[in-house]
């Protein structure tokens, strides 16, 4: 969100020898042995995991803009790992468990909080469905519990019981695990450690072209900042999936719609949690500064808007005001749009492509930030060997011919 201010702040510094390395931009090596395409949170991890856990050195992140400026920057920070198909479960759950212990690992205080995820039930099928989910997470060993309409009102003291609002609470379901993170320290502090490890971070450094040899296979980039040649491009750029991988010849089964969100005015400290509602599409959570992060909904068309409809945000704070009367004199300061791709089951695609050295991260929709650290924990190990890691072997391009799908669609919480 302000990293355009830092950003230029950044650059003007980068100039002076003394800067540290991990704020300067390199200028491009004339070839690497593999470029991640996306310096969000996403790629900085996966840059990360190469070089900490695959010994490779002679790697570099390109970034169009400047680092975590997209989705990475328009996000409401929530972790959890409570979906429903197995295939979710596993990967959302590495990532919860990668975070306990995130900011000790990368020396930077990524402010991982885990002050619970509550998600209501306003309807006998809510009830049902959310019931559903608890005992499919225990099966899988991830902690999930039901509460009661009371139980919910001594874990949120501010919800608004009353049973006579359009949607009256009948309870919810609990993970304690889950919480929040500050989403541009996740970015930065993936950056540093990458960066000390040797890994180059290009920003404003725009694809233009993926270059393929006389066997199909790939053996560069063409960049607003000259050429690069590789043998190993690893694709995560949310939003921008689609038109990258189509300069390969790649057809991706995705769409971009735009999702909002907005903040309030800062206030003391009153909201202890995360709460979501998918019948009436609204979560909230208060940040460390004080401010009330509200999530809204997909736009139902297709863009690369980053604002969306004003409908969208205006049902959302309905929503957030029946539930919580004691808002409705707080102020928005600001909304905005992250471009989220889609795929047809709602579930991420995580695999290598038809072309020999071209790999592809992406299709996370809503559920992006909560797997940042596991999705670059695999998909770094999918890039550095050349096959799928255990957890990301489910999740292929090939399903979507099969129809082998994983289908997340009511399980993200919130409805696309």
């Amino acid at each position: 969100m302000h990293f355009s201010f830092f950003s230029l702040l950044r650059q003007a510094f980068a100039k002076h020898e003394g800067w540290p390395r991990q704020w300067r931009d390199p200028e491009p090596k004339p070839a690497y042995d593999a470029v991640i395409v996306g310096a969000g949170g996403h790629g900085l991890a996966t840059a990360y995991y190469m070089a900490a856990e695959h010994g490779m050195r002679n790697i570099a992140v390109v970034e169009k803009g400047w680092l975590g400026g997209g989705n990475t920057g328009r996000n409401t920070t929530i972790i959890r790992s409570n979906y429903l198909w197995e295939e979710s479960e596993a990967l959302y759950d590495h990532a919860l468990d990668i975070w306990q212990d995130l900011s000790q690992v990368l020396n930077y205080n990524v402010m991982y909080s885990a002050r619970g995820v509550l998600m209501l039930a306003h309807t006998i099928h809510d009830v049902q469905v959310a019931k559903r989910h608890i005992h499919a997470n225990r099966l899988a060993g991830i902690e999930n519990e039901w509460l009661d309409p009371g139980q919910c009102k001594d874990f949120v003291p501010v919800l608004n019981l009353d049973p006579n609002i359009r949607y009256p609470i009948m309870g919810g379901a609990l993970q304690r695990k889950g919480g929040v993170a500050r989403h541009d320290a996740v970015a930065w502090g993936y950056a540093r450690a990458a960066s000390a490890l040797g890994v180059d971070i290009i920003q404003n450094c725009e694809v233009k072209g993926i270059r393929r040899d006389a066997s199909g296979a790939v053996c560069g980039l063409d960049t607003t900042r000259g050429m690069i040649a590789t043998k190993k491009v690893g694709v995560v750029a949310a939003g921008h999936t689609s038109v990258l991988m189509q300069m390969a010849g790649v057809r991706m089964p995705l769409e971009s719609y735009p999702l909002q969100a907005l903040v309030s005015e800062p206030l003391k400290p009153i909201f202890p949690c995360v709460v979501m509602s998918n019948t009436i599409h609204a979560y909230i959570s208060q940040s460390d500064k004080g401010d009330l992060v509200i999530g809204a909904g997909t736009d139902q068309y297709n863009s690369y808007s980053q604002t969306g409809g004003l409908h969208i945000t205006q049902h959302t704070l309905d929503a957030i005001c029946e539930l919580f009367p004691m808002f409705r004199r707080v102020r928005m300061l600001r909304n905005w749009g992250g471009i989220v791709d889609v795929t047809p089951d709602r579930s991420p695609i995580i695999a290598k492509t038809p072309v020999p050295g071209l790999f592809v991260n992406c299709g996370w929709g809503t559920g992006g930030f909560k797997a940042t650290p596991g999705s670059g924990h695999v998909f770094a190990h999918t890039v550095a060997t050349g096959e799928p890691h255990r957890i990301a072997a489910p999740f292929t391009i090939e399903r979507f011919k099969t129809g082998r799908l994983i289908d997340e669609a009511a399980a993200a919480a919130v409805a696309h």
